[in-house]
């Protein structure tokens, strides 16, 4: 019990240290990095030492499926905040990301700085009108060079199970015509479970799944590229993600 309280001590000191210069940080050179180059790369550095402090080894299979320079919809289950991390150490360094968040988080002081200023795309879950424009935005985003993560459920699990899948995200893949990715993440609800703060360290283990091509499909096919895209997850999910 000790051992744990100085392991999310000093985790929650890292965060608090230096997510708000990186933030700041962030804000002042995207003007000159339209493309995130410069937010891909601290994002990636920043994110694994995130785990390393918690403790959280990731073990990862399936890379082999992806393209170094190929563009994606990676669409992935959601269990916990560490998802986020784990899924940024899982993908090749080579593969630049952006995520689809929920709009109320760009509200948070620094945090939500950090995610506008990173190139996020902020989601209206109240609004159709504004969430369509967000997946407009987030194809924009898919011209410029740079994969796009969506959770599909839309919220983090309350027990780690598989929930039903939306299929507004997917929309991404059959506007601009990338490939849907599903990844299966196993282990990070041990680690924090939806309505914990207390991080626990562990194994988390990634599958990258094979893509699944869009070609000959269209926007009435969205649920039915969500239902595919479910079935391959929950299959692997099955088998412990390895």
């Amino acid at each position: 019990m000790i051992t744990l309280f100085w392991r999310n001590f000093w985790l929650y000191l890292f965060v608090v240290l230096t997510f708000p210069p990186i933030s700041i940080f962030l804000i002042f050179i995207s003007p000159l990095d339209p493309k995130r180059i410069i937010a891909h790369w601290l994002s990636r550095r920043w994110m694994p030492i995130v785990l390393w402090i918690a403790g959280v080894k990731v073990k990862v299979s399936g890379q082999k499926n992806l393209s170094p320079e190929g563009v994606y919809i990676f669409a992935a289950n959601h269990q916990s905040q560490f998802d986020i991390p784990v899924i940024e150490k899982a993908l090749p360094r080579s593969i630049r990301i952006r995520w689809l968040a929920k709009k109320s988080l760009f509200k948070i002081p620094f945090f939500g700085w950090a995610m506008k200023a990173a190139g996020y795309i902020a989601v209206d879950r109240q609004n159709p009108r504004e969430g369509l424009k967000s997946l407009l935005a987030a194809v924009e985003t898919i011209g410029e060079g740079a994969s796009v993560v969506i959770f599909p459920e839309g919220t983090r699990s309350p027990d780690g199970r598989l929930q039903d899948f939306k299929g507004g995200g997917f929309v991404l893949a059959l506007k601009s015509g990338c490939p849907v990715v599903p990844i299966a993440v196993c282990g990070t609800h041990k680690i924090l479970p939806k309505g914990s703060l207390v991080a626990r360290p562990g194994e988390v283990y990634v599958k990258i799944l094979p893509p699944i091509p869009v070609d000959g499909l269209s926007l009435r096919d969205k649920d039915l590229l969500a239902q595919k895209t479910r079935a391959a997850i929950a299959e692997a999910l099955k088998k412990g993600c390895q």
